[in-house]
């Protein structure tokens, strides 16, 4: 099994910055890909943005490219959200989950979830 935990989230004004951060552990090497979905109240979770391990191959969402940049650390078994530019509508629930295979983007591939952790954007 694969445990993720995510740290990072709150309370940010419009046009501010955070940094999300997500912590892998246990059997690591089932995952291939991993990314970063966000729900919002009353909406489908929904994906922001993915990355290998090497975070050779990086895919964002349209509604984040340029603002949001995905990285990882493989040695320490991290990855990163870097949130910037943020704007009300990005407020939701984020979170990190991995997938066996590369280069995945769909909902229903990713096997393992974290908890989240709540990102708050105000205007």
């Amino acid at each position: 099994q694969v445990q993720l935990v995510e740290s990072g989230g709150g309370l940010v004004q419009a046009g501010g910055s955070l940094r999300l951060s997500c912590a892998a552990s246990g059997r690591t090497v089932l995952t291939r890909t991993m990314g970063w979905f966000r729900q919002a109240p009353g909406k489908e979770r929904e994906f922001v943005a993915s990355t290998n391990w090497s975070s050779s191959s990086t895919y964002y969402a349209d509604s984040v490219k340029g603002r949001f940049t995905i990285s990882s650390d493989n040695a320490k078994n991290m990855v990163y959200l870097q949130m910037n530019s943020l704007k009300p509508e990005d407020t939701a629930v984020y979170y990190c989950a991995a997938a066996g295979r590369l280069g995945v983007r769909r909902r229903e591939n990713y096997n393992y979830w974290g908890q989240g952790t709540q990102v708050t954007v105000s205007s």
